[in-house]
Protein backbone atom coordinates (compact mmCIF):
# COMPACT_ATOMS: atom_id res chain seq x y z
CA UNK A 1 0.00 0.00 0.00
CA UNK A 2 2.89 2.62 0.42
CA UNK A 3 4.79 1.81 -2.37
CA UNK A 4 1.46 2.36 -4.50
CA UNK A 5 0.69 5.37 -2.67
CA UNK A 6 4.25 6.91 -3.23
CA UNK A 7 3.59 5.81 -6.85
CA UNK A 8 0.42 7.58 -7.43
CA UNK A 9 1.66 10.72 -5.95
CA UNK A 10 4.95 10.76 -7.56
CA UNK A 11 2.89 10.86 -10.92
CA UNK A 12 0.55 13.23 -9.77
CA UNK A 13 3.62 15.54 -9.42
CA UNK A 14 5.14 14.80 -12.51
CA UNK A 15 5.12 17.46 -14.94
CA UNK A 16 5.47 14.77 -18.10
CA UNK A 17 2.24 13.14 -17.02
CA UNK A 18 -0.24 16.84 -17.53
CA UNK A 19 -2.83 14.23 -19.39
CA UNK A 20 -2.93 11.97 -16.57
CA UNK A 21 -3.39 14.50 -14.03
CA UNK A 22 -6.31 15.90 -15.97
CA UNK A 23 -7.91 12.59 -16.76
CA UNK A 24 -7.43 10.40 -13.95
CA UNK A 25 -10.68 11.90 -12.79
CA UNK A 26 -12.80 10.23 -15.65
CA UNK A 27 -11.84 6.50 -15.32
CA UNK A 28 -13.46 3.75 -13.91
CA UNK A 29 -10.49 2.27 -12.08
CA UNK A 30 -7.11 2.58 -11.46
CA UNK A 31 -4.79 -0.26 -11.45
CA UNK A 32 -1.41 0.89 -9.68
CA UNK A 33 1.86 -1.44 -10.61
CA UNK A 34 4.75 -0.69 -7.86
CA UNK A 35 7.48 -2.63 -8.94
CA UNK A 36 7.19 -4.26 -12.87
CA UNK A 37 9.93 -6.23 -13.13
CA UNK A 38 11.42 -7.52 -16.68
CA UNK A 39 14.45 -9.81 -17.31
CA UNK A 40 15.83 -11.44 -20.40
CA UNK A 41 18.74 -13.12 -22.09
CA UNK A 42 16.64 -14.25 -25.09
CA UNK A 43 13.50 -15.46 -23.99
CA UNK A 44 12.04 -12.42 -20.98
CA UNK A 45 9.56 -12.35 -18.77
CA UNK A 46 8.02 -9.41 -16.91
CA UNK A 47 5.30 -9.18 -13.63
CA UNK A 48 4.32 -7.36 -10.60
CA UNK A 49 1.55 -7.03 -8.64
CA UNK A 50 -0.78 -4.38 -7.42
CA UNK A 51 -4.16 -2.91 -6.52
CA UNK A 52 -6.86 -1.50 -8.07
CA UNK A 53 -9.41 0.87 -6.85
CA UNK A 54 -12.36 1.57 -8.69
CA UNK A 55 -14.88 4.59 -8.27
CA UNK A 56 -18.07 4.86 -7.53
CA UNK A 57 -19.68 7.06 -10.80
CA UNK A 58 -22.35 8.59 -8.92
CA UNK A 59 -20.74 9.82 -5.53
CA UNK A 60 -17.12 9.85 -7.05
CA UNK A 61 -16.01 7.78 -3.93
CA UNK A 62 -12.40 5.18 -4.51
CA UNK A 63 -13.23 1.64 -3.10
CA UNK A 64 -10.52 -0.18 -1.20
CA UNK A 65 -8.33 -1.97 -3.17
CA UNK A 66 -8.38 -5.44 -4.64
CA UNK A 67 -5.01 -7.32 -5.14
CA UNK A 68 -3.59 -7.94 -9.11
CA UNK A 69 -0.80 -9.38 -11.30
CA UNK A 70 0.65 -8.17 -14.20
CA UNK A 71 2.83 -10.44 -16.26
CA UNK A 72 4.08 -11.60 -19.43
CA UNK A 73 6.68 -13.47 -21.90
CA UNK A 74 8.50 -12.11 -24.43
CA UNK A 75 11.15 -14.53 -26.99
CA UNK A 76 13.50 -13.17 -29.52
CA UNK A 77 16.59 -10.88 -29.48
CA UNK A 78 16.96 -9.19 -26.13
CA UNK A 79 19.07 -8.83 -23.12
CA UNK A 80 19.14 -6.79 -19.86
CA UNK A 81 16.49 -5.68 -17.35
CA UNK A 82 14.59 -2.94 -16.22
CA UNK A 83 12.22 -2.20 -13.43
CA UNK A 84 8.99 0.10 -13.95
CA UNK A 85 6.41 2.12 -11.99
CA UNK A 86 2.77 1.35 -13.78
CA UNK A 87 -0.62 3.20 -13.67
CA UNK A 88 -3.78 1.20 -15.79
CA UNK A 89 -6.15 3.42 -16.16
CA UNK A 90 -9.39 1.55 -16.95
CA UNK A 91 -12.00 4.31 -19.13
CA UNK A 92 -14.78 2.14 -19.89
CA UNK A 93 -17.29 -0.45 -19.01
CA UNK A 94 -15.59 -3.13 -20.98
CA UNK A 95 -12.55 -2.69 -19.49
CA UNK A 96 -13.90 -2.23 -15.90
CA UNK A 97 -15.89 -5.82 -16.62
CA UNK A 98 -12.14 -7.32 -17.57
CA UNK A 99 -11.14 -6.49 -14.00
CA UNK A 100 -14.10 -8.29 -12.56
CA UNK A 101 -12.98 -11.32 -13.94
CA UNK A 102 -10.41 -13.88 -12.90
CA UNK A 103 -7.45 -12.82 -15.78
CA UNK A 104 -7.98 -11.69 -19.57
CA UNK A 105 -4.84 -10.51 -21.76
CA UNK A 106 -3.85 -6.78 -22.29
CA UNK A 107 -4.43 -5.66 -26.23
CA UNK A 108 -6.96 -8.82 -26.98
CA UNK A 109 -9.37 -8.99 -24.62
CA UNK A 110 -9.34 -4.79 -23.59
CA UNK A 111 -7.73 -2.21 -26.23
CA UNK A 112 -4.92 -0.71 -24.78
CA UNK A 113 -3.39 2.62 -25.53
CA UNK A 114 0.14 3.95 -23.86
CA UNK A 115 0.04 7.19 -22.32
CA UNK A 116 0.02 9.78 -23.84
CA UNK A 117 2.43 12.73 -23.06
CA UNK A 118 0.79 15.08 -24.83
CA UNK A 119 -2.70 12.65 -25.94
CA UNK A 120 -3.64 10.13 -28.77
CA UNK A 121 -6.43 9.38 -31.04
CA UNK A 122 -5.96 6.00 -29.58
CA UNK A 123 -5.58 7.01 -26.17
CA UNK A 124 -9.26 8.81 -26.45
CA UNK A 125 -11.08 5.52 -27.42
CA UNK A 126 -9.49 2.75 -25.58
CA UNK A 127 -10.89 0.51 -22.50
CA UNK A 128 -7.60 1.13 -20.52
CA UNK A 129 -4.57 3.65 -20.82
CA UNK A 130 -0.97 2.58 -19.35
CA UNK A 131 1.21 5.07 -18.03
CA UNK A 132 4.87 3.52 -17.29
CA UNK A 133 8.25 4.86 -16.12
CA UNK A 134 11.16 2.46 -16.08
CA UNK A 135 14.79 2.47 -15.38
CA UNK A 136 16.99 -0.07 -16.79
CA UNK A 137 18.72 -1.24 -20.23
CA UNK A 138 15.18 -1.67 -22.35
CA UNK A 139 13.14 0.98 -23.80
CA UNK A 140 9.85 1.61 -23.14
CA UNK A 141 7.16 -0.44 -21.43
CA UNK A 142 5.55 -2.99 -23.33
CA UNK A 143 2.41 -4.19 -21.93
CA UNK A 144 0.74 -5.21 -24.65
CA UNK A 145 -0.16 -9.23 -24.58
CA UNK A 146 0.05 -8.93 -20.74
CA UNK A 147 -2.43 -11.12 -18.57
CA UNK A 148 -4.19 -9.18 -15.31
CA UNK A 149 -4.87 -11.90 -12.79
CA UNK A 150 -6.93 -11.52 -9.65
CA UNK A 151 -4.94 -12.29 -6.22
CA UNK A 152 -8.24 -13.93 -4.72
CA UNK A 153 -5.65 -15.55 -1.65
CA UNK A 154 -4.23 -12.05 -1.07
CA UNK A 155 -7.51 -10.40 -1.26
CA UNK A 156 -8.58 -13.00 1.39
CA UNK A 157 -5.64 -11.98 3.48
CA UNK A 158 -6.00 -8.26 3.34
CA UNK A 159 -9.74 -8.36 4.32
CA UNK A 160 -9.81 -11.64 6.93
CA UNK A 161 -12.19 -13.56 5.08
CA UNK A 162 -12.62 -14.89 1.45
CA UNK A 163 -13.94 -11.90 -0.96
CA UNK A 164 -14.00 -11.18 -4.47
CA UNK A 165 -13.51 -8.03 -6.54
CA UNK A 166 -16.95 -6.96 -7.24
CA UNK A 167 -17.29 -7.84 -3.32
CA UNK A 168 -14.21 -5.15 -2.76
CA UNK A 169 -14.52 -2.93 -5.99
CA UNK A 170 -18.80 -3.04 -6.67
CA UNK A 171 -20.24 -3.95 -4.02
CA UNK A 172 -18.15 -2.37 -1.42
CA UNK A 173 -18.14 -5.10 0.68
CA UNK A 174 -14.35 -4.86 1.82
CA UNK A 175 -13.00 -2.67 4.16
CA UNK A 176 -9.23 -2.21 5.42
CA UNK A 177 -8.31 0.86 7.38
CA UNK A 178 -4.46 0.50 5.96
CA UNK A 179 -5.71 1.43 2.68
CA UNK A 180 -6.95 4.80 3.76
CA UNK A 181 -3.46 6.89 2.41
CA UNK A 182 -3.61 5.18 -1.02
CA UNK A 183 -7.31 6.21 -1.16
CA UNK A 184 -6.65 9.94 -0.33
CA UNK A 185 -3.78 9.61 -2.71
CA UNK A 186 -6.39 8.94 -5.75
CA UNK A 187 -8.80 10.91 -4.62
CA UNK A 188 -6.12 13.80 -4.87
CA UNK A 189 -5.12 12.79 -8.21
CA UNK A 190 -8.38 12.49 -9.49
CA UNK A 191 -9.96 16.06 -8.69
Amino acid sequence: MEKSTTVVSSFTADPDLDWFRKNVYRAQAVLIIPQNLKGAFLVGGAGGSGVLLARDIKTGQWSYPAFYTLGSLSIGLQAGAESSEIILMVMTERGMESMLTSSFKLGADVTLAAGPVGVGAKAKTADIISYARAKGVFAGVSLDGAVVKTRDGLNGAYYGRKVSPTDILIRRDAVNGHADKLRAAVKAAAK
